[in-house]
C-alpha cells in the first residue's frame, strides 16, 4: 500500500457511489477523508464501512470552499492530496499507474521550480452506461493529484480546477488509466441537477463578463496550455458571444464536427442535454437577471455581491 496518498472525496447523499469510490483508492491512499454536508440517506454509514479514515461535516456553500475546507481541516498526514468525487471511480491501470509514480524518484523534491508537486490524470465521463469517447470529451487532463501543502481549487463557483502555488507537473499518459465519472442515478436527478448547475454557471459567467472575479483567475487563459488553460482560454471567448446563439454552435461543434455522434444513443441525448439544453438554460437564466435589472452593469454587480456573498 502506497503510504503517500489522502483522498478527500465531497459528498451530499451519495449511497448510489461512495462504495464504489472508495473500493477504487482504498489500496492506494492510505486516508480517505468524506466531507459530508448533510447527507439525509446512509451515505456516512456506507462511507466508514467502505473503509474511509473520517467522515466531517460542513455546511455547503460551493464546491470550491468545501473542498478546501476539507484541505485545511481534514487530519491529514499524507504528503499527497488525490480529488475525487464520489460518482467517479479510478480504474485499476490508473490506481496502479498513481502507485507506482509516487513510489519512483521522479517525484522526490529537488528545488522550489523543479519538484512536480501535481499529477494530471485522463478523465472519462460514461453516460447511461457508455463511455464518451467522441465530442471532444475523452481524453480530457485534469490536475487531480497534488503535492499538499503546494496547491488547493481555485475559488470558483463552477468549472473549478486545482492549481498550484509552485513546482511543475506530470501526466499519466495510459490507454485505460482513467478516472471515471459514472453517475448512476436517472434522467430526472441529472436534470434537475444541472438546473441547480446552470445558476452556478450564470454566476460564474456573470463575473466574468463583469469583471468581479479578478480573486479567481487563478488559471491562466491559454489555448495550447495545458486541458483546464485552455478551456478557461475556451470560456472567456464563450462569454463573449451571443447569448443563445453559442449554445447552438457548441451542440453543433461538438455532436456533428467532433464526431459525438459516433456514441449512439447516448451521444445524441449527452450532446444534446448538456450541449445544447443546459447551455440554453444558462443563457436564459443570464438573459432574465439582465431584464430584471435593466441590463445595468452595477446593480447586476451589486446584486451577485448581496445573493452570493461574494
Amino acid at each position: 500500500m502506497t503510504q503517500n496518498i489522502a483522498a478527500i472525496i465531497l459528498t451530499y447523499n451519495e449511497a448510489k457511489h461512495i462504495e464504489r469510490c472508495i473500493a477504487s483508492i482504498k489500496d492506494v491512499c492510505r486516508e480517505i477523508f468524506v466531507i459530508d454536508s448533510g447527507s439525509t440517506d446512509d451515505t456516512q454509514e456506507l462511507a466508514m464501512k467502505a473503509g474511509a479514515t473520517q467522515v466531517l461535516y460542513h455546511k455547503w456553500k460551493n464546491y470550491a470552499t468545501q473542498f478546501n475546507w476539507g484541505l485545511e481541516n481534514a487530519p491529514i498526514t499524507a504528503e499527497w492530496v488525490w480529488r475525487i468525487d464520489a460518482d467517479e471511480y479510478l480504474t485499476t491501470s490508473l490506481a496502479g499507474a498513481i502507485e507506482e509514480l509516487v513510489k519512483s524518484d521522479k517525484l522526490k523534491i529537488k528545488n522550489l521550480e523543479d519538484t512536480v508537486n501535481g499529477i494530471y490524470v485522463r478523465k472519462r465521463i460514461d453516460y447511461l452506461g457508455r463511455p464518451l469517447l467522441h465530442g471532444g470529451w475523452y481524453p480530457q487532463y485534469h490536475l487531480k493529484v497534488f503535492r499538499r501543502g503546494h496547491g488547493a481549487c481555485e475559488n470558483r463557483w463552477m468549472d473549478e480546477h486545482i492549481t498550484l502555488t509552485d513546482g511543475t507537473t506530470t501526466t499519466i499518459d495510459i490507454k485505460g488509466a482513467d478516472q471515471v465519472d459514472a453517475n448512476l442515478n436517472d434522467l430526472t436527478w441529472w436534470t434537475e441537477k444541472h438546473n441547480s448547475y446552470a445558476t452556478r454557471e450564470m454566476i460564474d459567467m456573470l463575473m466574468i463578463e463583469y469583471g468581479i472575479d479578478d480573486e479567481a483567475n487563478e488559471i491562466t487563459p491559454r489555448f495550447f496550455g495545458t486541458g483546464p488553460e485552455r478551456k478557461r482560454w475556451l470560456k472567456l471567448k464563450y462569454v463573449k458571444s451571443p447569448l443563445f446563439l453559442r449554445s447552438f454552435l457548441n451542440f453543433i461543434l461538438r455532436y456533428i464536427f467532433k464526431a459525438g455522434f459516433l456514441d449512439g444513443k447516448q451521444g445524441l441525448m449527452w450532446h444534446f442535454l448538456q450541449g445544447f439544453w443546459y447551455r440554453f438554460l444558462v443563457d436564459a437564466k443570464i438573459w432574465e437577471i439582465k431584464r430584471q435589472f435593466n441590463y445595468d452593469p452595477e446593480r447586476i454587480k451589486e446584486w451577485i455581491r448581496s445573493e452570493y456573498s461574494i
